[in-house]
């Protein structure tokens, strides 16, 4: 791609009614010094915090040029109407029903029912030039969750056709009482604007940062700038066009999300872009930097730029977990590339009447429209399609054992105490025993089912790792201590019992949950009393796997074959938050080992000293080319943060018994 030719079309693309407007390379410059910040801030380039600015640039600018417009064909008695809105439709709506329809596949392939249901709901409304109000009413702009929506960021274009629909209007009626009263009229609204922004920043933030009432004074700002560049001309000065420059680039690294917004903060940029706008013409500094090629390109593909950005990045955070510095790059390169191409096959022809005429104009926006529209009410009167597209996963999060019909433990079991909360069996006649925690429960369906050539019993109490010779209190207030003798008293009275599998979180050693249940939960094992019956003064962690290797010493006395199972990976998120399309389902197998790093380790060395001993690892099932996930086959695999689905269950099942076949076992 070469730029001459690139930037010559620059003086081809104004028709005659815009010819009256000197061009001034400057404010396509600026146009760059806008968007790029805003595409490095959503990329999560922390240096641009404060890149979210560059849309209030935009509202400076538009307001600016729009105005200019209506001034000269108002004053020269040449105003229209209806040829003002369909300049502006010329120039909003082809490109942005492009990206919205390239939008929809994409949504259909990687969003989960509530998040299609969403985007559904956001189509409709960017259609009508009211995503900024959908916006308001679902969440904040700063919200995590906001980096996974596709159309988030066109609540700024409906504040901009919210205006251009009603400035007009405003302008015609007030044009009688003289141009100079217009002027003070407006900047008396900029001002009451302004005040209720900033008290909007205290009380109402989301309100704030979306609505129109809020946002207009930017935009009004841009307009007084148009009266007085109009009557005075623009003028040349080097201080007040870096100073300038220098609010607006202070403004896109010192602000962030903390920086109460829209408000007086605001007034650095939106000041910054007036003094570039009235003071740095054709032979100042700023004007010479912002007229080189590299940022008038970029500024004039920046509508571009700034319509495919977001849905790049939002489906590229759908599709996978893995992000680095060099992928977002890339994506801001797909961006750019992009953004040139619709701005030279879209954006250019659509503005010219002589290439698409009026009504072939109207016909196609207008079939684009109904596509677009019908799509969005079918996917919000159903849920997202709900029913054609994993519906199951919500059945997934509603896990319960109880219904699957096992035979009730013997009374020397399950009625005296101390009780076990876990205790049942697939046959009166067990040969085979689960032994653990929760994290036992929740894969003995799984287990059963697929290893249905053993009898199976599951015996166990939540929190209560089995370990032998230690005091185990529970932050939950269960006292596991003489529980697991119960249950190892058990089981050195069954003669019949051939296998022995082992399943508990690897976190109590720790003392480090990092599942976003035990987090939130005020009765989380966090915190439990873990003292060495011989020893009371080994550390928490020697005092666990020497529990743990008592165990194995007394299944190994008993000649029983024994397996431990690595724990499942615990999530720092809700599995519900996912299914329903507010974060991405995926983590890093990275992140995983790591946390269970101490724990593997242990188990290693358990396993290098009794060499009978096998040790199952189940991360083959959640990981693959370094990259996790708990979804699999239109299902997910965990109905908590640490705990498996019954789907998951039954996949942990097959994948340990084609293991332990593969032992000879």
């Amino acid at each position: 791609m070469t730029i001459g030719p690139f930037l010559d079309e620059q003086s081809r693309r104004f028709n005659k009614r815009n010819a009256i407007l000197k061009y001034r390379a400057e404010i396509d410059g600026l146009r760059a010094l806008a968007v790029i910040p805003v595409i490095l801030f959503h990329a999560g380039f922390e240096q641009f915090s404060g890149g979210f600015v560059g849309v209030d640039i935009f509202f400076v600018i538009s307001g600016y040029l729009i105005t200019t417009l209506l001034i000269e064909d108002i004053e020269n008695q040449q105003f229209s109407l209806f040829d003002f809105y369909e300049r502006r439709a010329r120039r909003i709506l082809p490109a942005l029903l492009l990206v919205m329809l390239c939008c929809i596949p994409f949504a259909w392939a990687w969003l989960p029912p509530q998040a299609m249901k969403d985007f559904s709901q956001s189509l409709l409304a960017t259609s009508s030039f009211s995503s900024n109000i959908l916006f308001w009413l679902k969440s904040g702009y700063f919200d995590s969750a906001n980096e996974l929506k596709p159309l988030l960021h066109t609540w700024s274009l409906a504040v901009e056709e919210q205006y251009y629909v009603l400035f007009p209007l405003f302008l015609l009626s007030l044009w009688r009482f003289g141009k100079a009263r217009l002027f003070w009229i407006i900047a008396a609204l900029a001002a009451l604007s302004l005040l209720l922004s900033e008290w909007g920043s205290r009380h109402s933030p989301t309100a704030n940062f979306c609505l129109t009432p809020t946002r207009v004074w930017e935009l009004f700002a841009g307009a007084l700038t148009a009266f007085i560049v109009q009557g005075k001309g623009s003028k040349s000065s080097n201080a007040l066009a870096l100073s300038g420059l220098a609010a607006v680039v202070v403004s896109i690294f010192a602000f962030d999300e903390n920086t109460p917004f829209p408000s007086l903060y605001a007034l650095a940029p939106i000041l910054g872009t007036v003094l570039i706008l009235i003071y740095a013409n054709n032979d100042t500094y700023v004007a010479k930097l912002l007229s080189t090629r590299v940022f008038v390109g970029l500024g004039l593909v920046s509508y571009s730029a700034y319509l495919w950005h977001q849905p790049i990045l939002a489906f590229y955070r759908h599709a996978t977990v893995e992000q680095n510095t060099v992928t977002y790059i890339v994506l801001i390169g797909v961006t750019i590339i992009l953004a040139y191409l619709s701005w030279r096959y879209v954006e250019q022809p659509f503005r010219s009447r002589t290439r698409i005429n009026r009504s072939r104009f109207f016909l196609l926006t207008s079939v684009a429209i109904i596509s677009v529209c019908t799509f969005g009410i079918m996917g919000n009167a159903s849920d997202g399609f709900a029913k054609k597209r994993n519906k199951t996963l919500f059945k997934d999060l509603a896990y319960n054992s109880s219904r699957l019909g096992y035979i009730k433990c013997p009374e020397a079991l399950s009625k005296t105490t101390p009780t076990l909360d876990y205790c049942h069996s697939t046959s009166d006649k067990p040969n085979a025993l689960l032994i653990g925690d929760s994290h036992a429960d929740d894969k003995f369906y799984g287990i059963a089912k697929a290893l249905n050539q053993y009898q199976w019993r599951l015996i166990g109490n939540p929190a209560c790792p089995p370990i032998m010779g230690v005091n185990f209190e529970a932050a939950n207030g269960i006292t596991c201590t003489e529980r697991l003798k119960k249950i190892f008293t058990y089981l050195e009275s069954q003669k019949s019992i051939e296998l022995v599998v082992l399943s508990f979180s690897h976190a109590y050693p720790l003392n480090s949950f990092v599942a976003a249940d035990h987090i939130q939960s005020k009765h989380s094992p966090l915190d439990a009393v873990i003292e060495d019956i011989d020893d009371p003064l080994l550390s928490r962690v020697d005092t666990f796997y020497a529990g743990l290797e008592r165990t194995l010493k007394f299944l190994q006395k008993l000649d029983i074959k024994t397996v431990i199972t690595i724990d499942t990976p615990e999530l720092t998120f809700f599995p519900v938050d996912c299914v329903t399309g507010r974060i991405s389902c995926k983590f890093l197998e990275k992140d995983v080992l790591t946390r269970q790093l101490i724990h593997r380790a242990q188990l290693e060395k358990l396993a290098a000293r009794y060499t009978d001993i096998r040790i199952y690892d189940p991360i083959g099932i959640f990981c693959k080319n370094k990259q996790c996930s708990i979804l699999r086959d239109g299902h997910t695999l965990y109905r908590d943060s640490d705990h498996l689905s019954l789907y998951g269950s039954e996949y942990y099942g097959i994948d340990f018994a084609f293991w332990l076949d593969q032992q000879g076992q």
